[in-house]
């Protein structure tokens, strides 16, 4: 995947979470006691079982909510990127429009940006639908470039739920590689999935369940 710059070696994106808990209501948590370090350079996969909190997991790592208990540290993280599994874009939009946009933004000239965005595209096996407006994309294709815009914003953080949930197995075995190549550069990439071979894709896998919602201490 060609890139802009590369991150300056030794000043890689880190996260830390130390006794780090979340509930709704006094003694009823969605998770508890979470130790755990999401650094560059590897995908941390997270799994459980519906209601078992990945999403406000992701939340958390975020920033955008405030854990019941516990600390996050944060280093080198300035910027994040969330893929949801439902792709919402401008449905007259071409794709080519939407993975520019970032590279645009950055203060890029639009030839540029359009090669630059030609070039994600083609990661993520979209080169074909280019032109082709947001509305007409397959839910799969959607999908897909939701995740291609997400990289054209080289984030420091990227937070993808069910990347694959909507794809044929050779696409998205094409989708984990791709965030994998991603986390080398030096991004922190967290992948909430039920997908077994995503999940074996990840160099590690926190598993949430309802024994880490116990109210005990």
């Amino acid at each position: 995947m060609t890139a802009r710059a590369q991150r300056p070696i030794g000043n890689l994106s880190r996260l830390a979470m130390c006794g780090v808990g979340h509930g709704f209501a006094p003694g009823h948590y969605l998770f508890r006691h979470l130790d755990i370090e999401f650094e560059a350079n590897s995908v941390t996969g997270i799994c459980g079982p519906s209601g078992s909190g990945k999403s406000t997991l992701l939340s958390i790592i975020a920033g955008w909510e405030k854990p019941t208990e516990g600390t996050v540290e944060r280093t080198g993280i300035h910027s994040v990127r969330w893929v949801f599994q439902n792709p919402t874009g401008v449905p007259q939009r071409t794709a080519l429009d939407h993975v520019a946009l970032p590279y645009l933004a950055s203060g890029l000239g639009r030839d540029h940006s359009e090669q630059l965005a030609l070039q994600r595209l083609t990661d993520f096996g979209l080169r074909a639908s280019a032109q082709k407006r947001f509305s007409l994309l397959s839910g799969g294709e959607a999908q897909r470039l939701m995740l291609a815009r997400a990289v054209a914003g080289e984030p420091d953080l990227i937070l993808v739920d069910e990347p694959t949930a909507q794809l044929d197995r050779a696409t998205a075995s094409t989708v984990n590689a791709v965030l994998e190549a991603l986390a080398q550069r030096g991004a922190v990439v967290i992948v909430a999935s039920h997908d077994q071979e995503t999940l074996a894709s990840c160099s590690s896998v926190l598993e949430l369940s309802t024994d880490r919602a116990s109210g005990d201490p």
